[in-house]
């Protein structure tokens, strides 16, 4: 049996005008993270982290942001792709572990629908799945709610 590590962040800008996408989970706030997909920053963390365990390259290998293929496109999908080369690879998911750095919204209440919904794409458990999240005490550019990060890591096991 192969294990292998992997560590993905990921960092978007908070802007008016856009919706938030965090976990695959629409969140009702008054900005949304700009990026060149959906930018759903935790789904962009567990690609990279995922990608990185299978040193595979990272997510702008595979969906780079200069292509009009993935213009607004819908991080599960990126996802569901990620999981997709993984696999193909020999690579099954052990858990996953992540944290969120943003000061607002609160997402708790929101937790378990990302689980269930990165469960469903990556088919493992949600008890395989956490998500945490912290602010930076008003410091930085996440304290300013200027924008947000996501931390993840992952086990695969081969």
């Amino acid at each position: 049996m192969g294990l292998r590590i992997g560590y993905g962040i990921d960092f978007h800008q908070l802007v008016t005008g856009r919706d938030l996408f965090i976990g695959g989970v629409k969140i009702p706030h008054d900005k949304g993270a700009l990026g060149h997909s959906d930018a759903d920053v935790l789904l962009h963390a567990i690609c990279d982290a995922l990608l990185g365990a299978a040193c595979l390259g990272d997510i702008g290998v595979h969906f780079p942001d200069t292509s009009s293929e993935f213009k607004n496109i819908d991080s599960r999908i990126l996802l569901a792709k990620t999981y997709d080369l993984i696999t193909k690879e020999g690579y099954t998911i052990v858990n996953i572990d992540s944290t969120l750095c943003l000061e607002a919204p609160k997402i708790k209440p929101f937790v378990p629908a990302m689980q269930e919904t990165i469960a469903g794409i990556l088919h493992i458990s949600i008890k395989d799945i956490s998500i945490k999240a912290t602010t930076t005490e008003t410091m930085g550019f996440v304290g300013r709610k200027e924008g947000l990060v996501a931390h993840a890591c992952c086990l695969l096991e081969s």
